[in-house]
């Protein structure tokens, strides 16, 4: 089937309960045009393989490109939901996404960043720094990514693990918590040829994970691996800003190493009075003489809350534990949908899936 020729002026495009609007031109995806536009629709890859963006299309027709069937399956599809990232306006469209905020977007700009300082933090993460250029600090929300544009113009996606307020301190630059990928084009690099005053081009700020200030409901932050980097800059930001909601950090890994910051935790929960924290490892090994809790992290969150029902969850991290625990968490805990906030860290491996 061929699909109607883009229309010249564009469609009107409305996310309800909202209300917000904006006009799709051309061939661009909903998502593209929203961001153009400055309207946070929820998103995580961009890619058709995370699911971040799904919502229900309410009235209107789209043309949905391929897209992995664990992102929005066919029974979905008939139900009448759509990723934003996949799908491109033919007629007017109506959505409902309950996650819209009107926090102001901030503008996603280009600019070169230079490596500040490399550090290892276990044996497959390094904390990378970068400085960027004076005088245009970058603007964002605590929680966002950046996209590195690689020489061949391909994208890598990392989230800062800092709050904005920080990158005025010496030294800090914008943090963020690379984790190598054996074979993967930028790890690799970063893990073996990258030294220090290498210039990078980056791009952003992009998503919309971060912390939602209207609400006063306690919150329960959910960390995998490095999904731990948006989650320290949540943290750092609530912290500067004086929130003082009731919080608990769950943070998985498979080994204690894997939980690359724990000293760095530890020594906050005496700034953050109302945050707990417990660190979930999944395959101790005897050596690593560990006492803590152990399985899957986002299980020990259904064992210490048995109803979600009146929380916020932030999970980040695999794809895996992410979709696990917005299946577990509505279903099992009286979870509302609209009150799961994610970044699934999807990999250039997780994208090339069928």
């Amino acid at each position: 089937m061929t699909s109607p020729a883009p229309h010249e002026a564009g469609f009107h495009i409305t996310v309800e309960p909202s209300g917000r609007h904006f006009t799709a031109v051309g061939d661009e995806t909903i998502l593209s045009a929203g961001i153009r536009q400055g309207v946070g629709l929820p998103y995580g890859c961009k890619d058709g393989a995370c699911g971040s963006c799904k919502c229900r299309k309410l009235s209107g027709e789209v043309a949905l490109d391929p897209h992995q069937s664990k992102a929005l399956s066919a029974a979905e599809e008939l139900d009448g939901l759509i990723l934003t990232c996949r799908a491109r306006a033919l007629s007017d469209v109506v959505l409902e996404s309950r996650q819209v905020t009107e926090a102001g977007a901030h503008p996603i700009r280009k600019m070169p960043a230079r490596v500040l300082a490399l550090q290892k933090m276990s044996h497959d993460v390094v904390r990378l720094r970068l400085q960027l250029p004076a005088g245009e600090p970058l603007q964002f929300h605590a929680g966002q990514y950046v996209e590195f544009i690689l020489r061949d113009g391909t994208r890598r996606s990392y989230s800062m693990a800092n709050a904005p307020h920080t990158l005025g301190e010496p030294g800090t630059g914008l943090e963020l918590h690379i984790r190598h990928l054996p074979g993967g084009k930028f790890t690799d690099h970063v893990f073996g040829a990258m030294k220090e005053k290498e210039i990078l081009r980056i791009e952003g700020p992009y998503g919309s994970f971060f912390l939602r200030e209207d609400s006063d409901k306690p919150v329960v932050l959910l960390a995998s691996g490095t999904g731990f980097a948006p989650i320290k800059a949540l943290l750092e930001h609530m912290k500067f800003k004086g929130i003082d909601r009731p919080a608990v950090l769950y943070w998985g890994g498979r080994r204690p190493e894997d939980l690359y910051m724990d000293d760095w935790v530890r020594e906050h929960l005496a700034e953050l009075p109302n945050l707990r924290y417990v660190p979930v490892v999944s395959n101790a090994v005897p050596e690593d003489n560990w006492t803590g809790r152990t399985g899957f992290v986002h299980r020990a969150v259904l064992e210490d809350i048995a109803d979600l029902s009146g929380h916020q969850v932030y999970a980040c991290g695999a794809p895996i534990v992410v979709d696990s625990a917005k299946r577990d968490y509505v279903a099992a805990a009286g979870l509302p949908e609209e009150e799961f906030f994610a970044d699934a860290f999807t990999t250039e491996a997780d994208k090339a899936q069928p």
